[in-house]
């Protein structure tokens, strides 16, 4: 199949590499030229504009538009007036699923459709495959199969789950998950228990990492809980090998561990990095689902807070405790 690809950055490259080598037709456009270029020395084509895009694109056109959640409506809106009804254009970014359904009415009105794809596999997507959340009409997710099914990991190693005859997509990799923003709801929710774990995860080897505090000195004053008794805390742990060990038969084992793993190995004490966590809106949008369908969410709300707090935004609050502290009981603050 022939597919258009807008958005040559990270994700949207490796994914027009990835339908190359499966034996599409892809052509890519960008703004940024360098990008465009990176992708036509692979041997891909490139347009220069969303009309040459179009133009090079046989009808009825598939185009999918890589780029961030706050620019997808205006690509929309550029897009639009060049395309034919029968054409789709799907988004595979990190759209609101409530703008999905919007846009998919908005976009039935000129007889073109629209696919919300909610996409996982990152930097790695072009080797490993893609795992793919589709929401949209049930004619334009079949019609579209090939290109779903070239991007995602197909069955590989995994063995078929026990007891499960569904004749679904599931087990290759990529589902048509419902109508319209159903893909990326599902995403969504992907997203949210992604921040569960991770936070687990660094929770966790937190304690480890600080299980040597029994060696350390410790101040003896009204601000300071004592440590009960320092000989329970004298372990110097190697979270580099303990994560290695934990990839082997632990229960806990994932390939976000497996990452977590190789960062350790190049770098033990993390120093690359200032904690700094960023939230792209899909774990605020799982908590604000859980709450409009009274589904509670303590893990999941909890791993969000915690990185607003990585950037920071616990300071004011901190300060009021503090103040707070001062006034009833004249503490001071102990750094």
């Amino acid at each position: 199949m022939q597919l258009g690809m807008i958005g040559l950055g990270r994700m949207g490259a490796n994914m027009a590499r990835r339908l190359q080598r499966a034996g599409h037709d892809c052509v890519g456009y960008d703004r940024d030229a360098a990008a465009s270029k990176a992708l036509a020395e692979d041997g891909i084509a490139t347009a220069s504009s969303l009309e040459e895009l179009v133009r090079a694109l046989s009808t009825p056109r598939a185009i999918c538009i890589m780029v961030p959640a706050a620019v997808v409506d205006s690509a929309i809106d550029a897009l639009q007036p060049l395309l034919a009804a029968g054409d789709t254009i799907i988004d595979g970014g990190n759209s609101h699923y409530h703008d999905d359904i919007a846009r998919a009415e908005r976009l039935r009105e000129r007889g073109i459709e629209y696919v919300d794809m909610g996409t996982s596999g990152g930097v790695w997507g072009l080797d490993r495959g893609y795992c793919l959340m589709i929401g949209g009409e049930a004619a334009t997710v079949r019609r579209l199969d090939p290109i779903f099914a070239a991007l995602a990991p197909g069955q590989g190693t995994i063995d078929p789950t026990a007891g499960r005859t569904s004749t679904d997509t599931a087990d290759r990799g990529y589902l048509h998950c419902g109508p319209a923003g159903a893909g990326h709801f599902v995403k969504m929710v992907h997203n949210g228990i992604e921040y569960g774990l991770m936070a687990a995860y660094g929770e966790g080897l937190n304690i480890l990492h600080k299980a040597n505090i029994g060696r350390a000195d410790h101040a003896r004053d009204a601000e300071t809980t004592p440590l009960r008794d320092p000989r329970h805390y004298q372990y110097d742990f190697d979270l580099a090998a303990i994560t290695e060990l934990w990839r082997r038969g632990s229960v806990v084992t994932s390939w976000l561990l497996d990452l977590t793993a190789a960062a350790l190995a190049t770098d033990p004490a993390l120093d690359e990095y200032a904690g700094r966590v960023s939230d792209s809106g899909e774990g605020r949008w799982t908590i604000q689902a859980a709450i409009d369908v009274g589904a509670p969410a303590h893990v999941l709300t909890a791993s969000l807070f915690e990185r607003f707090a990585s950037r920071g935004e616990d300071v004011f609050q901190n300060k009021v405790l503090s103040a707070m502290r001062a006034g009833f009981g004249g503490h001071t603050e102990r750094t």
